[in-house]
């Protein structure tokens, strides 16, 4: 369940979120927290963000085909100006 330290794993909170979602009634969320050994903060927060930032889990194979392609623009640009680095630094030796 927990990974190192008191960080948790995403699928681990996401598994409580879910949990205390679909709890009905009143300390529900509490119970939930307690039953799966959170703190009930920790667990608003998790739930909090889930409900502000759970539409991007839904971005597409489109958006990250984007991103995988800027990253490999930018990699490339920096393998050029590792290029050139290297060829100035043989130049100014030389010189």
């Amino acid at each position: 369940m927990k990974s190192n330290g008191n960080r948790y794993s995403p699928a681990f909170k996401f598994r409580v979120v879910l949990e205390a979602l679909k709890a009905e009634g009143k300390g529900a969320e509490a119970q939930v927290a307690r039953a799966y050994g959170v703190h009930p903060v920790t667990l608003a927060k998790w739930k909090r963000h889930f409900l502000e930032h759970g539409a991007e889990v839904f971005g597409g194979k489109e958006e990250v085909k984007a991103y995988e392609k800027r990253i490999a623009e930018l990699e490339r640009m920096l393998g050029h100006k590792e290029v050139e680095i290297a060829l100035l630094k043989n130049f100014l030796r030389e010189s």
